[in-house]
């Protein structure tokens, strides 16, 4: 009886668990998934990026230098999330200026914004 209890157990348990593994293979990590809004790997974006490194990562944005908000060591992903969409064209030069100057308002992010328009 207690074998029979079990192997019941386990196909209820089977009956959920395997709609929802299917559901997770469907929607999964691909184009349209649920992964969609991800940080872009491009290699054009990683180019772009590079180049604002390298050209304005002394300017700032918010407080922060370029350099540090472009670092791996760095939590924020905005701004690289943001730069690469902008890079991509998902925002316009004024989108991608009113988002930065939301999230990071100090009033003094023009010289920076400048530069990166130069790199694209």
């Amino acid at each position: 009886m207690k074998k029979i209890k079990s192997i019941v157990r386990d196909h209820q348990a089977a009956r959920v668990f395997l709609p929802a593994l299917a559901l997770l293979a469907l929607t999964g990590c691909g184009p349209g998934g649920f992964a969609r809004d991800a940080l872009v790997e491009d290699p054009g974006a990683e180019a772009f990026l590079n180049r604002i490194q390298q050209n304005c990562g002394k300017l700032s944005v918010g407080n922060q230098p370029l350099n540090w908000l472009l670092s791996s060591s760095n939590d924020d992903v905005t701004f690289v999330d943001m730069t690469s969409k902008y890079y991509l064209g998902q925002f316009s030069a004024k989108d991608y200026t009113d988002g930065i100057n939301a999230f990071y308002p100090t009033g003094t992010n023009q010289p920076a914004l400048d530069c990166i328009f130069k790199q694209r």
